[in-house]
């Protein structure tokens, strides 16, 4: 699908959508559980319908509704014979089950897109080859077979948290008591911050012993909670924020101000660069104001650099955003992807292996066409740029969004926004 972003002057106000990451985790936690919990609101993303299929490979019951799922968890993962677990491009959904699928002693295949299947696994390869575990990673998808064992386990603490979530929802099911050690830097903290309260949540006891190592007690159980809400989203209101720094005023609401969601930082972030943020009881509002650039450090909050990058390229004078390494390893290169498409539309940007430099201030000319690399955050974070463009932005592959936000079309629309859809050739 091509969708034609067309200069525009936007107001209003738009609900977060529920959040991906705590979706993942709450499904998760239910479909480990005993018993029934009712989980909502959710999105139909991509993300988490294969999140659902994959419990439901399991052994969890899922029913779903319009905007909600009844888990019926049976206590862990079940498996009568080896089975293949469809992760589409989700790596949440990848990397939070291998060590569930370790747990069952069957054989595992976790299916996906190519480009999902070349993302990095070696933290866990070099786990399982620790305890002489079968571990494979082909173009095909990855092959493992259990059963994990109770231990201390090491790793990187500056690659995925999806990792240690992936360990912290695991190893509570095993009958010893398990120590994650990770190396310094840890980053992506407040992901690891999500995982322990939703485990919290559901009756798991895990904890860090300190700033480099967590506790994880075995022999437990997880509790089926009955009803189980999902926060609205920080990551993807981070676009609303954009979006009302350079174009607004934007009011985003369905937040909650007490979330441990570490991309709440970007708010910080908009205000650094000089627009007007206003908390309010149930999320924010954003009015532009004269931006200036600066520095962004995405070690935690890895997800926000898209969007970041965009709104860096209408702030006056240099930006410079360090510690984005890491987004080479997403859905696309997307340090890559948003330098060549910015660039496109008429922006001074560059980058090295870790780092984005932007001087940034001019308007855009636009009047192009550029590619979304088959990626939900480079869609979304072009089609913010496109709206302050002088001539309008054609972007292809625009139903990457579905990944995440099957409705931004629609929400970016409700703003004011000119937006054409079309179907591509």
């Amino acid at each position: 699908m091509e969708v034609r972003v067309f200069p525009s002057r936007c107001q209003g106000t738009v609900q977060a959508p529920p959040s991906k990451s705590a979706a993942h985790r709450v499904l998760l936690a239910a479909g480990l559980a005993h018993g029934e919990t009712l989980v909502r609101p959710l999105a139909w993303s991509q993300d988490i319908l294969a999140t659902i299929d994959c419990l439901r490979v399991l052994g969890t019951q899922v029913e779903t509704g319009e905007d909600w799922a009844r888990v019926t968890g049976r206590g862990g993962p079940h498996a009568d014979g080896p089975f293949s677990l469809p992760c589409r491009e989700s790596g949440s959904t990848l990397r939070f089950l291998i060590p569930l699928c370790a747990l069952t002693g069957r054989e595992a295949t976790l299916t996906g897109s190519p480009r999902l299947l070349e993302r990095p696994q070696g933290v866990y390869r070099d786990l399982f080859a620790e305890q002489g575990l079968p571990f494979r990673q082909e173009a095909a998808g990855i092959t493992l077979r259990g059963p994990l064992r109770a231990g201390v386990y090491r790793l990187r603490g500056d690659v995925s948290s999806q990792f240690v979530t992936g360990l912290l929802y695991a190893l509570p099911l095993l009958p010893g008591d398990s120590r994650l050690e990770l190396l310094p830097p840890v980053e992506s903290r407040s992901y690891i911050q999500m995982t322990l309260d939703m485990l919290a949540r559901f009756g798991i006891e895990a904890s860090w012993e300190d700033a480099h190592t967590l506790s994880i007690p075995g022999r437990q159980a997880y509790r089926a909670l009955g009803e189980a809400a999902v926060e609205g989203d920080y990551s993807q209101a981070a676009f609303w924020g954009a979006l009302g720094a350079l174009n607004g005023p934007i009011r985003c609401t369905g937040l909650r101000p007490d979330s441990s969601q570490g991309d709440k930082v970007f708010l910080s972030h908009l205000a650094a660069f000089g627009a007007r943020v206003v908390p309010l009881p149930d999320g924010f509002a954003v009015t532009p104001a004269p931006l200036t650039g600066g520095e962004i450090d995405l070690a935690d909050c890895p997800d926000l650099g898209p969007i970041l990058t965009a709104l860096a390229v209408f702030c006056q004078g240099e930006s410079r955003i360090c510690h984005a390494g890491r987004l080479r390893l997403k859905e696309s290169d997307r340090i890559a992807a948003m330098e060549e498409e910015l660039r496109r539309m008429g922006a001074r940007l560059s980058s090295t292996e870790d780092e984005i430099r932007i001087t940034g201030g001019e308007t855009l000319e636009g009047g192009c066409t550029v590619s979304c690399h088959n990626d939900h955050r480079i869609a979304m974070s072009l089609a913010v740029a496109a709206t302050c463009c002088r001539r309008p932005v054609t972007i292809t592959g625009a139903q990457a969004v579905n990944k995440s936000y099957p409705a931004f079309w629609e929400d970016l629309a409700s703003t004011g926004a000119r937006v054409e859809k079309q179907a591509e050739d």
